[in-house]
């Protein structure tokens, strides 16, 4: 199982009776991030994996917004996946299907998973994680996702080697020293990890607070 950087519940954070936890990113970032999904899923049908839920309050949010797009959210954190649950069941939504506790960095994802997805998204990831991580994700992208389908990357990233803003390389450089495995990733280095998988880059769009949103189609 593989263990990230930051544990939604810990450190003195909310939790609800019902097991509901609160991230502070998601009341910040949920807005403008879904200004960019919008662009390619409203009014559109099919099923979306979020890989890596969390809090599960992005998924409830996006899946408000698309009432013909069933939304599989996943993680591997117990808590995490009792706050899904319960997000799920506050939302009383019937479009978000219950968790799927997927280990991205597998060769095989859960059978109960679609095998043809129209997109996946995946928020503040791929940085707290080993490297197999990533390359787990673009190759489930490889398998699953629909021809045009599209791989949504939030978070930081570098351009060329160098992290595009202070903020975020004194970040990079605590995530390495946290653990040399994790650390902010360079976008040529997913491109080439794409065209492996039969991904392209599409799109790089600036986002709030130094981020960044990857849009890659499977071609």
């Amino acid at each position: 199982m593989v263990k990230y950087a930051v544990e939604f519940g810990k450190g003195g954070s909310p939790v609800e009776a019902d097991g509901r936890l609160d991230a502070p990113a998601f009341h910040r970032n949920h807005v403008p991030i879904w200004a960019v999904l919008e662009r390619f899923l409203k009014g559109q049908s099919g099923d979306v994996l979020e890989a890596g839920s969390g809090t599960g309050q992005h998924v409830v949010f996006f899946a408000g917004h698309t009432p013909d797009i069933t939304w599989w959210p996943s993680d591997l954190n117990e808590a995490h996946l009792k706050s899904v649950l319960a997000w799920r069941a506050h939302a009383g939504l019937k479009n978000v299907r219950p968790p799927l506790a997927i280990d991205l960095a597998a060769s095989v994802w859960p059978p109960a998973l679609p095998e043809k997805l129209l997109a996946i998204f995946c928020g503040n990831v791929i940085h707290i994680a080993p490297w197999r991580v990533a390359e787990g994700l673009f190759a489930g992208g490889g398998r699953h996702l629909q021809t045009g389908g599209h791989l949504f990357l939030y978070g930081p990233f570098k351009r060329d080697g160098h992290n595009t803003a202070m903020s975020n390389a004194v970040f990079d450089t605590g995530l390495r020293n946290a653990n040399p495995e994790w650390g902010v990733r360079d976008i040529a280095d997913l491109e080439k990890l794409a065209a492996r998988c039969g991904l392209a880059l599409r799109e790089a769009v600036e986002m709030p607070a130094n981020n960044m949103i990857l849009v890659f189609a499977r071609t």
